[in-house]
C-alpha cells in the first residue's frame, strides 16, 4: 500500500525558513511526478509546487521565487524548501502523487488529478 508521510512543519516568524520532507513507501517514486498542496481550514486545497520525474518544476504564483521543490529518488523523498515565509503561508501542507496515467509529468494543480495523499504537516508563520 502506497504511503506518503510528511514532516518538517513548525512555527516560524515572518521571513523565516522551513524545509518540508515527504517520504514515500511502496511506490515507484522515481517514475512519477510529485506535488505539494496546502490548505487553510474552510478553504479549498491549493497546489503549491510540482516536480516531474525528470526534474522539471512548476510553482503557483503565490510562492514562485520563495519556495523550491526537489526530490531525491534514491531516498524516495520529496522536499519543499520554503524561504521568506509570510503569515499567508500558514496552512496544512500535503504531499501528493498523481494518478499513474500522468506518468512522469505534472498534471497541474487540480486536486482531483492526485491519487495518493499524506496526512499533512502544519506550518504556522507569525508576524
Amino acid at each position: 500500500q502506497v504511503q506518503l508521510a510528511e514532516s518538517g512543519g513548525g512555527s516560524v516568524q515572518t521571513g523565516g525558513t522551513l524545509t518540508l520532507s515527504c517520504a514515500a513507501s511502496a511506490y515507484n517514486f522515481e517514475l512519477y511526478s510529485m506535488a505539494w498542496f496546502r490548505q487553510i481550514p474552510g478553504k479549498e486545497r491549493e497546489g503549491v509546487a510540482c516536480i516531474a520525474s525528470a526534474g522539471d518544476t512548476r510553482y503557483s504564483e503565490s510562492v514562485k521565487g520563495r519556495f523550491t521543490i526537489s526530490r531525491d529518488n534514491a531516498k524516495n523523498t520529496l522536499y519543499l524548501q520554503m524561504n521568506s515565509l509570510k503569515p499567508e503561508d500558514t496552512a496544512m501542507y500535503y504531499c501528493a502523487a498523481p494518478y499513474p496515467i500522468y506518468g512522469g509529468s505534472c498534471p497541474g494543480f487540480r486536486r482531483a488529478d492526485f491519487l495518493y495523499w499524506g496526512q499533512g504537516t502544519q506550518v504556522t508563520v507569525s508576524s
